[in-house]
């Protein structure tokens, strides 16, 4: 079934352009027991209809594949988003490929909804499922001016539902999938600010068997790319969670991973922080200045630690997807559970991947039991202060 379903989205490409790997070698791509869901086909002119014949002012975004529309399908009045790939060069046929395969075939609550596609003549189009809130880059790092900036809790929140969507990837697809571009702007927001990952053309399929990696090209976002695999291009499933970890301190500091209007040595967020994990005495630096609510303290610490230990130069040794989602799971709780939260985040109740001396070693988080809480929220205050 899959090889007919590659074939038919390949039908309309000329015989010289490179079907990717992950469309011709991958029979066994699946997601536990769920059944094959085919895509939908649109034409041209239901597309045009769709965004008023592609205007401006149904314009959402514009992106290295291309430009992204918000629509209403006439038959049926659904509001989707359509991305209109960028023609020039092979790259944008091999991104239309992977990702209705990967799509297709992977289905998450964590993960956007692909409606359909649209392959006529030279125009590749991906109909999504509609997220009102636009993407997390949208809310955290171009804030409009007087727009609300995200508290704690939702920002936990996101981080979550981003680590279940890699979580997903890594663990439930067979084989596993390495998603490669995980970054703010592919983390997209409902009303709810619930979090799904977007856009898979560079998605690749992860080692199986005694392998531990895969080679390949390197691809991706400067500043979220895992070291090693700019080094050599080894690809692991580690090389997202080093993204994972990127994500996760732009959420915590609200800076950008990459900033040169900053001074020189904070232009890189993730080299700025590195110093600042070791100290515990300068962890409250790393809060964001914006954070409308208050921190209590213990989520806070360990919320840097778990973006410390995704930060880990050797790959080695950071936690698998699983454990994040793990422990994060601990530090997502509602506003109105600030007591429970300070109960949750004690050392002795908090996960094994919080407990291992990698974390005691960076971080050395808060040991006491049962702080009170207005000692959490003053230091919540405090740390929110501008710098």
């Amino acid at each position: 079934m899959l090889q007919v379903f590659v074939l038919a989205s390949c039908s309309s490409f000329s015989s010289t352009e490179k079907v990717p790997e992950e469309a011709t070698n991958n029979k066994a791509l699946t997601q536990g027991d769920s059944k094959y869901n085919a895509a939908q086909t649109f034409t041209l002119r239901e597309l045009a209809v769709a965004t008023k014949n592609f205007r401006p002012e149904c314009m959402l975004g514009e992106g290295g594949f291309g430009r992204v529309y918000k629509g209403c399908l006439e038959k049926t009045g659904q509001i989707v988003a359509v991305k209109q790939l960028d023609r020039n060069g092979l790259q944008g046929n091999r991104e239309f490929l992977v990702e209705v395969l990967m799509l297709s075939l992977l289905h998450h609550q964590n993960l956007v909804n692909l409606i359909g596609y649209c392959a006529d003549g030279e125009q590749r189009l991906l109909v999504y499922e509609y997220m009102h809130l636009g993407s997390l880059e949208d809310h955290l790092l171009d804030l409009p001016p007087g727009s609300a900036p995200l508290g704690w809790f939702t920002r936990m929140k996101i981080a979550l539902h981003a680590a279940k969507g890699v979580e997903y990837l890594h663990d439930k697809a067979n084989p596993p999938v390495i998603y490669r571009d995980l970054k703010s702007s592919n983390i997209l927001l409902d009303k709810d600010f619930n979090a799904k990952l977007s856009d898979f053309g560079l998605a690749k399929l992860g080692p199986v068997g005694d392998k531990s990696y895969v080679s390949t090209r390197v691809m991706g976002t400067y500043g979220y790319c895992a070291p090693e695999y700019q080094r050599t291009g080894q690809l692991t499933v580690k090389s997202d969670v080093y993204s994972f970890g990127v994500v996760f301190l732009e959420l915590i500091t609200g800076r950008r991973v990459i900033d040169p209007t900053r001074k020189r040595d904070e232009q890189n967020l993730v080299t700025w922080a590195e110093p600042i994990f070791k100290e515990p005495s300068r962890l409250s630096e790393l809060a964001d200045p914006l954070l409308p609510d208050v921190i209590p303290k213990k989520s806070f610490n360990q919320a840097v630690a778990v973006a410390a230990m995704c930060l880990q130069q050797d790959a080695s040794v950071r936690p698998l997807i699983s454990d994040v989602v793990t422990a994060l799971s601990y530090l997502w709780v509602g506003p109105d559970t600030t007591v429970v939260a300070s109960h949750i985040a004690s050392p002795s109740s908090f996960p094994q991947l919080i407990r291992s001396p990698a974390y005691h070693q960076n971080m050395i988080a808060d040991t006491e039991q049962e702080k009170q809480v207005v000692d959490d929220l003053e230091w919540g205050s405090i740390s929110r202060n501008p710098r």
